[in-house]
């Protein structure tokens, strides 16, 4: 009987519409998620004023979602290599859309932050889940960019959040913000119609007739009847500790690097983020300017993702991300800055092409980087570790404002974890190749 390498069948496809498919769902999914997390940053102003929050006060009521977000990827992306990345995905959806909906019916800031941490929970779950299925379906020659693709779907979530808080914020209060949030649940039924289950766990389940279906749905090329065995992946159980297999073989170094990367730059995006309108508002220009501002700002994360993941099918994810970093630095630093409003709209744009895009593509080289068995774990470790990051930036923000420090320190403090991050990518890209050292002597030596 013929064997076959499941990982071939798919790596040797051409784009047919099942790719377009699995695309345009994961992306629809992160557009959903990226609403739910711009959203808070959006009303920020106004509920400041409303609620009489203080800069600190602001800063952590913020990070209640980010807290949750934290947990959610920590549980949620061990868990999907046991259940399968299909139910863990639709449980995380239905989770952040459901909590925050109710988030609108907040009276007090404890009801808010409750209502975010739980819809937290949901969006860190499902950003790992929705990278680690897109990932497995896409060929290599391709995968960077469909990752990344697909990813951009969470800056079109922010553009979204801050598009309907420009035109719904003056008109109906920051509580329609998150009434509209119920909209998507409507889609459930396509959703779990269309969002397919990772090949590489129905294989482990033993369900290699389903594998078999949706193998030659990826590559209709090849034949894969009763004649052709599938090849199982291999180390095909978990351990029972999953984290403690992301620092084997090597992996140690790697992974400890991977997790700063992660830290640095969500702290850099949610901080602006969070911070970008209110900093804005404070340097004298409108509400309306401000929440534009936010729209380049993921504008410019749309165009970053798609961009670097390009560069990195050519060039390799690490180098591309190793640039974006250093940009990301530059254009931060430069915000503070008086600047035409051409040059500050254009530094903004970088500053979301090289956070917001860069943290997709950080996705996309941890997806690459980690064997099947523990790709959910790894990324929902690298995701969780992030989400620390992601907890300090609007806490960073807040105590900036509070100390009414002027408008370029802000921004400079901002750019430091940039700096961070390059040099983390730079001893990850010497692991990277110690390690595939390694694993050629040891070859050799067998």
């Amino acid at each position: 009987m013929k064997k076959i390498d499941s990982n071939e069948v798919i790596d040797q496809a051409s784009f047919n519409r099942f790719h377009w498919s699995v695309v345009w769902v994961c992306a629809l999914l992160l557009i959903f998620d990226g609403y739910d997390l711009f959203i808070y940053g959006v009303v920020l102003p106004v509920l400041m004023d409303e609620w009489g929050l203080s800069p600190v006060q602001a800063g952590a009521l913020g990070s209640y979602a980010l807290f949750g977000m934290m947990f959610g990827a920590f549980i949620f992306g061990p868990l999907a290599d046991r259940i399968g990345r299909k139910k863990g995905v639709i449980i995380c959806f239905m989770l952040f859309s459901v909590a925050t909906f109710f988030n609108g019916f907040a009276t007090s800031v404890f009801e808010f932050g409750l209502c975010r941490f739980i819809a937290g929970l949901g969006c860190g779950g499902l950003m790992p889940n929705t990278v680690a299925l897109m990932n497995e379906y896409s060929p290599r020659r391709s995968r960077g960019t469909l990752v990344a693709i697909m990813f951009s779907g969470y800056s079109l979530g922010g553009v979204l959040a801050a598009g309907m808080g420009i035109y719904m914020l003056p008109r109906f209060g920051w509580q329609s913000m998150f009434f509209a949030a119920v909209v998507p649940l409507l889609l459930l039924p396509i959703l779990m119609w269309k969002l397919p289950e990772s090949v590489g766990f129905l294989l482990r389940q033993n369900k290699e007739d389903q594998a078999r279906r949706m193998l030659r749905k990826v590559n209709p090329a090849i034949v894969l009847d009763e004649t052709v065995e599938i090849i199982k992946p291999s180390n095909n159980k978990a351990a029972a500790v999953p984290v403690l297999d992301l620092f084997r073989e090597g992996r140690l170094l790697g992974t400890v690097m991977i997790w700063l990367a992660f830290f640095c730059c969500l702290l850099m995006v949610y901080a602006l983020g969070s911070w970008l309108p209110k900093l804005m508002a404070n340097a004298g220009y409108s509400l309306g300017s401000s929440l534009s501002f936010l729209l380049a700002l993921n504008f410019g994360g749309m165009f970053g993702a798609i961009l670097g993941g390009w560069m990195g099918d050519r060039f390799g994810l690490p180098r591309v991300m190793m640039g974006f970093f250093i940009l990301s630095a530059v254009s931060i630093s430069l915000l503070g800055f008086k600047s035409p409003m051409i040059a500050l709209y254009l530094l903004i744009i970088v500053a979301g092409a090289t956070t917001i895009g860069t943290q997709i593509l950080l996705y996309a080289n941890a997806a690459q980087y980690y064997p099947l068995v523990v790709r959910s774990s790894g990324l929902g470790w690298a995701s969780g570790i992030g989400r620390i990051g992601a907890i300090v930036g609007p806490f960073l923000g807040g105590t900036l404002m509070a100390m009414a420090l002027p408008l370029k320190m802000n921004f400079l403090v901002f750019a430091i974890p940039g700096l961070i991050a390059t040099l983390a990518i730079v001893v990850f890209i010497f692991s990277v190749r110690r390690q595939a050292r390694v694993q050629t002597l040891t070859a050799v030596a067998a």
